[in-house]
């Protein structure tokens, strides 16, 4: 059984960082895609950044130059390193691997922008 663990979201001024991580444990073979995503109040979900095994990488136009995405493969853990963080980033932030050729899920983390 495959499960992802989000952690590291809570409350931040406008302005401030944050940083989260998502680590993968169980009966992993192979991790091909790490990724984040983010859901905001009465908002469809939507993808944040993802990183493939091959270090290729994608960032939303929205975040591009405020947040880093990067893995630890060793420890099967993504990070998102958020920084100058607006009130918009308000949102349940999301790790999805895709491994051993499924996709899996963590159960978000919730951040919020606010003064």
């Amino acid at each position: 059984q495959v499960q992802l663990v989000e952690s590291g979201g809570g409350l931040v001024q406008p302005g401030g960082s944050l940083r989260l991580s998502c680590a993968a444990s169980g009966s992993i073979f192979n991790i091909y895609e790490m990724g984040w995503y983010r859901q905001a109040p009465g908002k469809q979900r939507e993808l944040v950044a993802r990183i493939t095994s091959g270090v290729s990488i994608i960032y939303a136009d929205s975040v591009k130059g405020r947040f880093t995405i990067s893995r630890d493969n060793p420890k099967n853990t993504v990070y998102l390193q958020m920084n100058s963080l607006k009130p918009e980033d308000t949102a349940v932030y999301y790790c999805k691997m895709r491994l051993n050729y499924n996709d899996y899920w963590g159960k978000g983390t919730l951040v919020t922008v606010s003064s």
